[in-house]
């Protein structure tokens, strides 16, 4: 045999080996999940989770997890974001607090069967809904905001009285390790478990049977997910994005818009999933609102963001360099404010860029970073044939002082949520359903719309035994076909 012979011989027996030990590892990792899932299953049906006392338990340790740990997440937020500490309080510690407190409170209410009249042609009888918890969910976590979009449906799970697989994102691995840590210690390890790892990890757990699945992220990977559950016809919520516009009338107030958007857009370095993607503003005041945003930037981030505190960074070079190839080519518009970058340091300058083309780039995908174009519009009736000649956005925002305009936007358009005169904080309340529509997502929660997610609401009629009219069994008469067709 020639040496070359020899050389690929090993070549293909490496490569067989190396085949081999893949589908083993697979197969290991197969029979641990099925493991794992049969000892939830016995869990739920021990009906241990069903007990209120049970659900209020967990989500008391759920907020003492977040309590007692402020630092830590804080830390692993500093080391995968580079997140500030008052946003990474804000978002990922103090809105889950306001969720979990909000479900607490309410949790008894919920939970309670809720009877309904039972029309005539049911009585006598009584006919009541039954909140029942569908039994092991699976929830899929994003790394943007690590904590708070794994803490806030694992929560409204707990609340339903599920048990739960919790997926965080490996790409935030810093708070990836420690959810894993804190809810092994602070959780009931028989209901509740966390995977970490990468694509293989959520491949192999989208192979079981789960209840439900809950899946936060881009709408390619949603389109993974929900062929997955398709397979076990498993219900799904998925929470996932697109290019959230904002529109702003000449009778804004251009201050506070100014101020808002670009608080709401630089957030997390523009990593938000209802960050504004966009903006169209009437052309009397867009180069006056453009100009007002740089100077707000100035007053956010000072004369160079590179060094304030209170600006974040990209998550990964794979992100950086995506982002940065926004900036350029045709149709890219022209910059007027950042675009500086250092990719050793994740760095992307909060960035304003005007007129670029509506078949460039930048206009065709979620930005999901720091750079925001913005559009010169005729009226606000040209921005919402914009907005309608595109996929239905997670979030839309308008700027108005008119209760007209207002009520015309919000008629005309649809997104998954909506909001006036401000950016972003239409998720604080928690009596608001959140979610997408078409592309941005399927279902909604956030306080009980979380708590009906994880619920398969069960009908219930009771009838007595009697009296039980011989009217409706066979043998059919006339007489009976008469009766039948006066009472329906």
């Amino acid at each position: 045999m020639t040496d070359t012979a020899q050389a690929d011989t090993a070549q293909a027996d490496t490569a067989q080996a190396d085949t081999a030990q893949a589908d083993t590892a697979q197969a290991d990792t197969a029979q641990a999940y099925d493991q794992l899932l049969d000892g939830l299953r016995k869990t739920f049906r021990s009906g241990r989770t069903r007990s209120l006392d049970w659900r209020r338990d967990q989500l008391d340790a759920l907020l003492a997890l977040l309590d007692e740990n402020e630092k830590p997440i804080m830390d692993a937020l500093a080391e995968d974001l580079g997140r500030p500490p008052t946003e990474a309080y804000g978002a990922d510690i103090g809105q889950p607090k306001l969720e979990i407190r909000h479900a607490r409170k309410n949790l008894e209410r919920w939970a309670r069967p809720r009877r309904v009249l039972a029309p005539l042609t049911s009585q006598p009888g009584r006919a009541k809904i039954v909140a029942e918890p569908l039994g092991v969910a699976l929830v899929i976590s994003p790394w943007n905001y690590p904590i708070q979009l794994l803490v806030n449906p694992l929560a409204a799970a707990l609340a339903a009285g599920n048990c739960v697989v919790a997926k965080p994102s490996e790409l935030a691995p810093a708070c990836s390790a420690l959810l894993a840590g804190l809810v092994t210690s602070y959780l009931d390890t028989d209901a509740v478990a966390v995977i970490e790892g990468g694509v293989p990890e959520t491949s192999a757990l989208l192979e079981q049977r789960f209840d439900h699945v809950f899946f936060t992220g881009s709408t390619r990977v949603g389109q993974v997910v929900m062929e997955a559950a398709a397979k076990h016809l498993t219900p799904v919520t998925l929470e996932l994005g697109g290019k959230s516009p904002t529109i702003v009338a000449a009778d804004a107030d251009l201050a506070v818009a100014a101020r808002r958007i670009t608080w709401g857009k630089y957030l997390n370095a523009g990593q938000t999933c209802i960050a504004p993607d966009y903006v169209l503003a009437e052309a009397s005041i867009r180069d006056e609102l453009v100009e007002r945003m740089v100077d707000v930037l100035g007053e956010f981030y000072g004369p160079d963001p590179r060094s304030s505190a209170s600006y974040g960074r990209i998550v990964n070079q794979s992100h950086f360099d995506r982002l940065v190839g926004l900036l350029g080519g045709d149709g890219a518009g022209e910059i007027v404010c950042g675009g500086e970058h250092d990719r050793e340091q994740r760095f992307i300058a909060p960035t304003i860029v005007i007129d670029p083309s509506p078949s460039a780039p930048v206009m065709q995908d979620e930005i999901f970073g720091p750079v925001l174009p913005v559009l010169r519009v005729e009226d606000v009736g040209r921005a919402v044939e914009f907005v309608n000649d595109r996929p239905k956005p997670l979030a839309l925002y308008l700027f108005s002082s008119s209760a007209d305009t207002v009520e015309d936007v919000i008629e005309q358009t649809s997104s998954g949520g909506a909001c006036v005169n401000h950016c972003v904080v239409h998720v604080l309340p928690s009596n608001l359903p959140f979610g997408g529509v078409g592309p941005s997502g399927m279902g909604a929660y956030h306080g009980k719309a979380g708590f009906d997610a994880f619920s398969h609401r069960k009908p219930v009629l009771t009838k007595p035994i009697w009296p039980d009219p011989k009217v409706m069994y066979p043998p059919y008469t006339e007489l009976k076909d008469k009766v039948l067709r006066k009472a329906l």
